[in-house]
């Protein structure tokens, strides 16, 4: 029988990414009593095979990753409850999770402290066979992951809007040629900013770009208002995006640009009791970096619970069950 609704956990995890898993191992490995739960579709599983994550020479797929770190928490007790926690309220000085299972019933979670790793939502733009074209590296969304892996290939990049060259004189470290798109109507560019990229050697395509189709082979077409197309090796939209935060948004917690959650050096809020990490944080993201926030974070939770301690090896039963869930603490 599932008593998910019986207990008080310490911590509910929501969001079942990296950063949310590694958290989720750490709490369990200091005997915690957590639930994590997620709806799927991690950004992760969007990555072809990422090359600057430590400890993988050869690369991970960002799927395989997600698997490797799921059996992890399941060899500490742990699991994955399949939902979504559409609802997150406090009650009695705590926190109540509104949990929305695949079967479609809600029923509520409770936890003294909260970790939030729900990471971000792209924004869009019409591109032909998006996943197959991420699949094939055609498309990549991250110069910071794989610049290195696209080296002296035809790059185009589109104009973001907080920083509308940077990220193509950024590729500059990787390629000669690149090529910048503009995604609106009129030039988003400053005088400034047109002779950075001309020092640089970045063509600019003033012309708005319309859409992205892909050829026969899988190169990248860019379709722009002028009637123009023009292929590339890859394209990297810059698509820009929206962290997933409005749960620890309409708690009061607060948020920054592109609505990413404003935390300090331990990844807490500035709702007691409530953390975050990952992409829906301001700072840099990355894989490793939510690894790392979510140590930090988990570290925290446990030093600012009340200290679970252990009973003496005598006064514990003879045998002890194999925990089956999260709902079970060790």
């Amino acid at each position: 029988m599932d008593d998910i609704t019986e207990h008080v956990f310490d911590t509910l995890i929501i969001g079942g990414g990296p950063g949310g898993l590694t958290a989720a191992i750490y709490l369990r490995r200091f005997t915690r009593n957590i639930v994590l739960v997620d709806k799927g579709n991690s950004r992760l599983c969007l990555i072809p095979v990422s090359h600057n994550y430590p400890g993988f020479p050869e690369g991970v797929p960002g799927s395989q990753l997600l698997v490797n770190l799921t059996e992890q928490l399941t060899r500490y007790g742990g699991e994955v409850r399949h939902g979504e926690i559409v609802g997150l309220r406090l009650e009695d000085g705590m926190f109540v999770g509104d949990y929305l299972d695949d079967a479609g019933d809600t029923r509520p979670i409770r936890a003294l402290t909260v970790l939030l790793a729900t990471g971000v939502a792209d924004a869009g733009l019409p591109i032909e066979n998006w996943r197959e074209a991420v699949a094939a590296g055609a498309v990549r969304l991250c110069p910071v992951c794989d610049g290195y892996d696209v080296m002296d290939r035809r790059i185009a990049v589109v104009t973001s809007e907080t920083n509308p060259v940077g990220h193509a004189l950024f590729m500059r470290s990787f390629s000669a040629d690149v090529t910048l798109f503009d995604r609106g109507k009129e030039s988003m560019l400053s005088e400034d900013e047109r002779r950075q990229i001309e020092v640089a050697g970045v063509r600019y395509v003033e012309s708005p770009l319309l859409g992205v189709t892909m050829s026969p082979e899988m190169k990248p077409v860019l379709n722009t208002a002028d009637g123009e197309s023009r292929e590339f090796d890859v394209f990297y939209p810059m698509l820009g995006e929206s962290a997933r935060s409005k749960l620890a948004a309409d708690l009061g917690a607060e948020t920054g640009d592109c609505d990413k959650l404003v935390v300090d050096d331990h990844q807490r809020t500035t709702v007691p009791g409530l953390y975050a990490i990952g992409d829906v944080v301001m700072g840099l993201n990355q894989i490793a970096v939510a690894a790392g926030q979510a140590a930090i974070a988990a570290t925290t939770i446990h030093n600012a619970l009340p200290w679970a301690l252990r009973p003496p090896v005598e006064a514990r039963p003879a045998m002890r069950p194999r925990v089956a869930s999260l709902g079970h603490a060790l």
